[in-house]
């Protein structure tokens, strides 16, 4: 493991297994308190702790670094930023299906050097760090490498997605159904899940038209050290672009045809 980043790394990990214990509890919960936010989006209380509770463990520990998160929005000004969405997926979460999870990442300037993905509900995680690879298991010490699939050509990828809504909307609706006609197989998994499969080698590509740092934050370094390629529609590396193709790297320009 890169050294630089095992520490955040670590935390990152005794945060999310203190989050998954909160997350889960309210999971089904015959209680669970739900709003719409002014973009017409879901917010719960599970979100709303599981925020609170990550930031107050990132004050302690971390008392220099700045943090984003969804629901409470940026604090601090260090040149290292912790980027959070405590449920991604809450829609899911919402209506008791079991694929959702919690995103930490960590930003240098603007690299993402390290992202986590819990999915406590389906028993899953995934995290990397630069320059350490890309990792899925129950815990540090109980981990398999990722890597992304060797598919090179669409006729051969499988193709997962969230909805059709969205592309629409952004008058890119014609470019991805030609995608999905030219492509072996598409699934709409959606959410961080679409990428996960990517960096496991399960499924080749992935596209979303409108997306959040906080949504995309903590899977560009799974991806990436994975061996694939994550950018905005444009080409732009990283999180920064509004939304996101994902693909094994072999599929990344191609993709970009359709969808940029």
């Amino acid at each position: 493991m890169n050294r630089t980043y095992e520490d955040d790394l670590r935390l990152a990990h005794v945060i999310a297994d203190q989050v998954d214990a909160l997350t889960m509890e309210r999971f089904r919960a015959l209680d669970l308190h739900v709003e719409t936010k002014p973009d017409n989006t879901p917010v719960t209380d599970a979100d709303r702790a599981a925020e609170e509770f990550i930031r107050g463990q990132l004050k302690r520990a971390r008392t220099r670094d700045a943090v984003v998160g969804e629901e409470y929005g940026a604090a601090g000004n260090g040149s290292r930023r912790w980027i959070v969405d405590p449920i991604d997926g809450t829609k899911n979460f919402v209506r008791g299906v079991p694929v959702w999870a919690t995103l930490i990442a960590l930003a240098e300037g603007e690299e993402v050097v390290m992202g986590l993905v819990s999915a406590p509900a389906l028993g899953r995680r995934w995290w990397a760090a630069k320059g350490s690879g890309a990792w899925t298991g129950r815990s540090l010490s109980s981990a398999s490498r990722l890597s992304v699939s060797g598919v090179t050509t669409l006729e051969d990828a499988s193709f997962s997605y969230s909805s059709l809504d969205g592309w629409e909307e952004r008058d890119k609706l014609d470019g991805f159904l030609d995608l999905t006609r030219r492509c072996y197989r598409t699934r709409g998994f959606g959410d961080f899940w679409s990428y996960m499969l990517v960096a496991e080698g399960a499924a080749d590509l992935a596209a979303e038209p409108e997306l959040e740092v906080y949504d995309m934050a903590a899977l560009v370094p799974i991806v990436t050290e994975a061996g694939g390629r994550f950018t905005s529609l444009d080409g732009a590396p990283g999180p920064w672009g509004g939304n996101a193709v994902a693909t094994n790297g072999h599929l990344h320009a191609e993709a970009l045809v359709y969808l940029g």
